[in-house]
């Protein structure tokens, strides 16, 4: 009955908020360590500088990502906005590495964080936040937005006076509205926020 009562409160609540990176791991199923020199060569627009950086850096389009490969197998995966595109990105990948001959099928393909930002639509009262709210921390000397450590789910956030937030460690889409849903909640019932809603004066980005 309970989880009838959150996907209703969900559905009445307009929740405004969009992922901007998701970042994840997978491992290719191979025998032998890569040759990342031969590699980087083979890989059009592939960076590898093992001075500054142990891997290869390779972008491809389409979905849009970016790939950090290591000797071993072991590969970071970021840049794109869809949790459900990680497979057919990681597989397009596959087909070009086949191609200068090395095989490898099935990677088990992790979603490790996903980053997001959205709009609460209200102005907020830091400094009173910090006063009513857990697990904050505060400095404006330092950084102008509050840092919001959720427990459950677990989640942080960078909250700002205007209403804007930044969203991070979550690994699941699902678990995200959960959160901002109770980021909302919360930042309501405690009763640190204006009803005035102001107008967009800056859009945060990430890398």
């Amino acid at each position: 009955m309970a989880d009838a009562n959150n996907f209703q409160e969900v559905n009445e609540i307009k929740l405004d908020f969009k992922i901007n990176n998701i970042v994840a791991t997978a491992k290719l199923d191979i025998i032998e360590k890569l040759d990342l020199v031969k590699l980087s060569r083979k890989l059009h627009d592939a960076e590898y500088q093992p001075k500054r950086f142990p891997g290869v850096i390779f972008g491809q389009d389409n979905p849009r990502a970016t790939f950090l490969i290591f000797s071993t197998g072991n590969m970071v995966v970021t840049g794109f906005k869809i949790a459900e595109d990680a497979e057919k990105v990681v597989n397009k990948l596959l087909k070009k590495v086949k191609k200068i001959g090395i095989k490898s099928s099935n990677p088990e393909i992790i979603i490790q964080n996903i980053v997001a930002n959205g709009d609460l639509h209200a102005l907020i009262n830091l400094n009173k936040a910090i006063l009513l709210m857990k697990y904050l921390m505060y400095e404006p000397e330092v950084f102008p937005g509050l840092i919001y450590y959720m427990k459950d789910p677990r989640a942080v956030f960078l909250l700002f006076s205007t209403g804007k937030f930044v969203c991070t460690g979550i690994k699941e889409k699902k678990i995200l509205k959960k959160a901002v849903l109770k980021l909302k909640r919360e930042i309501n019932n405690m009763d640190v926020t204006s009803e005035k809603v102001i107008e967009d004066e800056f859009e945060l980005t990430f890398l």
